[in-house]
C-alpha cells in the first residue's frame, strides 16, 4: 500500500516566509550596528585602499646618519706647483718621455674627513693633504674653515688637521675596532668624486687584517685594513666608516679599481694611536727589534721539522740590534710576543712598532724544536736603522723599496736571482715606469741582482757611466725590460 504525500496547509508557508523576512531584517540591523561595510557592484565603485594608522618603520641607519653627518667634512687641498705653474708630474713625464707623452692618472685633490675634537681637529688620510699648499675644510652645514696639518704619517696614511678659528663643533664618537666581527654593519660616509657631498653607503665588514695592498695615491708600510662592501669611491678617502651605533670604526682609505664592492679602511684603534702621537709630538715614534721577518709556509715548516706553520721566521738579525743582544738568531721562529701568540707577520710588525720605545718585552722563539723564552729591550726605530735592517734604495732616487727573494719564492717563480718590490713612492721614477708592489727585478743591465745592495750598486754603476739602467722585471709570470734614464 503506497503512502500518500503529506500536504501542508497554506498557513505553514506564510509562517516560514515571515520568519525568513524577520531574519533578514535582523541581520541587516546587526551588521549596521557593527559597522560592517556594504559592498556595491564593481562597475559602480572601487574598493577603498586600506591605510595603516601605525607609525611607519624607520631605517636603523637614519639615526646613524643624523649623528654622524654633521661631523663629516669635505676637504679641498690645493697642491704645490712649480714656479711656472706647471704640474710636477707633467714635468717628470716630459723629462723622460717627451712632450707628447700621456700624463699618468693622478689622485684627486679633494677628500673627506671627520671632526674628533670640538675645537676643530679633523682626522683624514695623509694622501688627501700630502704636498698641499692650502687646505680648506667645509662642514655639512656649509661653514668653511682654513686648515693646517698638525701632523701626518705616510707609513699608516693618517693625518690630523686643525681648523682655524673653530669652536663648539659637532664631534663624531670613536668606536673600538678590536671588537669588530666579520658580518657587522658598516656605514661609509663621505664626498665621493669630490662632488657628491654627504653620501652614505651601507654594507658589512667583509674581512679584517688585509695587508700587502698596493694603494693608489701612496702605499703605506703598515697595513691592517678592514675590508668592506660598503661602496667607497675616490673622494671618500679620509671619511668615516661607522658601526650601527654611529661610532667610527675606520677611516675609508682605498678602493679596488678592478673589482666592485671592495673597499678598505684603516682600523680606528690604529688611527687613534697614530693621531695621539701626531697631536702630542707632530710625528710618530716607533719601536724596532732589528730583524728582517719572513712568513712561515708549510714547506718551510716541514723543512725545519716543525709540526705547524704558527709563528714568524727570522730571516736576518741586524748586528748590534735589540734582537741580537737578546740572543735571537737567524732561522729562529717567533711564536709569542708580549704574551700573545704570533701567527701573522704584518700584525707582529704593528705590535712591535706600537710598543713604547725602551720597553723590555718577553718573546718566545722556536729553535731546533725547543721553545726558548727571551726578553728584548726595544729601541727607537729610525731611518738609519731601518735602512740597515731592510736595505732600500733612496726614496729621492727611484722611490723604490725592495727586499731579497726567499728560496721558496725563487722556486715558485723559477728564477735564480732577484729582489721583490715592497713599496713604490708616488710620482717617483719607479712609479712613472710602471713598477708596482710585488714586481721582481731579476737583472740590471744584464747583471743578476740578488739583494737590495746589489741592486743599488748596479744602478749606481749605470749612473756613473751615464747609461740608462735597464731592469729585467717579472710581473705575474710575464717578463719585460724597463729602462730607467737618470737626469744628467
Amino acid at each position: 500500500m503506497q503512502s500518500q504525500p503529506m500536504i501542508r496547509p497554506r498557513s505553514y508557508f506564510l509562517g516560514a516566509a515571515a520568519l525568513i523576512l524577520a531574519g533578514l531584517v535582523l541581520g541587516l540591523g546587526i551588521s549596521a550596528g557593527l559597522g560592517v561595510p556594504s559592498l556595491s557592484r564593481a562597475d559602480d565603485t572601487q574598493l577603498a585602499a586600506t591605510v595603516s594608522r601605525e607609525a611607519p618603520l624607520e631605517s636603523p641607519f637614519v639615526s646613524v646618519v643624523d649623528k654622524a653627518l654633521p661631523a663629516v667634512v669635505f676637504i679641498e687641498a690645493t697642491r704645490k706647483s712649480t714656479p711656472g705653474g706647471r704640474d710636477p708630474g707633467s714635468d717628470i713625464m716630459r723629462r723622460f718621455f717627451g712632450d707628447d707623452s700621456r700624463q699618468r692618472e693622478r689622485a684627486p685633490s679633494s677628500g673627506s674627513g671627520f671632526i674628533i675634537d670640538r675645537k676643530g681637529r679633523v682626522l683624514t688620510n695623509n694622501h688627501v693633504v700630502r704636498d698641499a699648499a692650502e687646505i680648506r675644510v667645509t662642514l655639512n652645514d656649509r661653514r668653511s674653515f682654513k686648515a693646517t696639518v698638525v701632523g701626518a704619517d705616510p707609513e699608516t696614511d693618517v693625518a690630523v688637521l686643525q681648523l682655524e678659528n673653530a669652536s663648539d663643533l659637532p664631534v663624531l664618537p670613536l668606536g673600538d675596532s678590536e671588537k669588530l666581527r666579520v658580518g657587522d654593519w658598516a656605514i661609509a660616509i663621505g664626498n665621493p668624486l669630490g662632488e657628491l657631498r654627504g653620501s652614505v653607503t651601507v654594507g658589512i665588514v667583509s674581512a679584517q687584517g688585509r695587508n700587502n695592498l698596493n694603494i693608489f695615491g701612496g702605499t703605506p708600510m703598515y697595513q691592517d685594513f678592514i675590508q668592506t662592501d660598503a661602496s667607497i669611491n675616490f673622494g671618500n678617502s679620509g671619511g668615516p666608516l661607522c658601526n650601527i651605533r654611529g661610532e667610527v670604526i675606520g677611516i675609508n682609505t682605498a678602493v679596488n679599481t678592478s673589482g666592485q664592492g671592495i673597499g678598505f679602511a684603516i682600523p680606528i684603534n690604529l688611527a687613534k694611536h697614530v693621531a695621539d702621537q701626531l697631536v702630542a709630538n707632530g710625528k710618530v715614534r716607533r719601536s724596532m727589534m732589528g730583524v728582517v721577518l719572513a712568513p712561515m709556509t708549510p714547506d718551510i715548516a716541514e723543512g725545519f721539522g716543525l709540526a705547524s706553520v704558527d709563528g714568524v721566521l727570522i730571516q736576518q738579525v741586524q748586528p748590534g740590534s735589540p734582537a741580537e743582544r737578546a740572543g735571537v738568531k737567524r732561522n729562529d721562529v717567533i711564536v709569542e710576543f708580549d704574551g700573545q701568540a704570533v701567527n701573522d707577520l704584518r700584525k707582529l710588525q704593528l705590535k712591535v712598532a706600537d710598543t713604547p720605545t725602551g720597553r723590555s718585552v718577553p718573546i718566545v722563539v722556536l729553535r731546533d724544536g725547543k721553545r726558548i723564552p727571551m726578553t728584548v729591550n726595544l729601541t727607537d726605530r729610525n731611518p738609519e736603522s731601518v735602512a740597515s735592517a731592510t736595505p732600500q734604495l733612496e726614496q729621492g732616487e727611484m722611490g723604490l723599496t725592495v727586499r731579497s727573494l726567499r728560496s721558496d719564492e725563487k722556486r715558485e717563480l723559477s728564477v735564480e736571482s732577484g729582489v721583490r718590490v715592497i713599496a713604490v713612492e708616488e710620482e717617483s721614477l719607479a712609479a712613472e715606469r710602471g713598477l708596482q708592489v710585488n714586481d721582481v727585478i731579476e737583472e740590471v743591465n744584464r747583471k743578476p741582482v740578488d739583494s737590495p745592495e746589489q741592486l743599488m750598486t748596479a744602478i749606481a754603476d749605470a749612473r756613473k757611466s751615464n747609461r740608462p739602467a735597464v731592469l729585467l722585471v717579472t710581473s705575474n709570470g710575464n717578463t719585460r725590460f724597463v729602462p730607467i734614464r737618470f737626469e744628467r
